[in-house]
């Protein structure tokens, strides 16, 4: 019962976070959704972050992981919006738009998860 607990709040938390940036984020002009963009590349680099420091250090509880790294990094991050960004990209017929966003955030989603380990290596 306690791990559905930490896991609840860390997402609530995530998700709130997520909510915020994308309302600050997000244009409505263009349509480009920088803050999806921006929620899912920064929870990459944290999840690196948080389970590099839990590898290096060996003192990362599993109640912390299921907080910080499931919880708030899971609900931080979307890929069903992501999915639904690039729907209506295609839909739109903005295939360019959605071939730069696809390819960036998938590329620099494992590049900031790898850049979190490397953060994590040098703390």
């Amino acid at each position: 019962m306690k791990s559905l607990l930490l896991v609840f709040i860390g997402g609530g938390t995530g998700s709130v976070a997520r909510y915020l940036l994308g309302k600050y984020l997000n244009s409505t002009t263009t349509g480009i959704p920088y803050g999806t963009f921006a929620a899912n590349v920064l929870g990459s680099l944290l999840i690196g972050i948080i389970l590099g420091w839990a590898l290096k250090n060996n003192s990362l509880s599993s109640n912390t992981a299921l907080l910080l790294a499931t919880g708030f990094c899971g609900g931080f991050t979307t890929f069903s919006t992501f999915a639904y960004e690039n729907h209506v990209f295609l839909k739109s017929g903005d295939f360019m738009t959605f071939a730069l966003y696809a390819i960036a955030s998938f590329a620099l989603g494992i590049l900031a998860v790898f850049g979190g380990m490397e953060i994590a290596k040098a703390l």
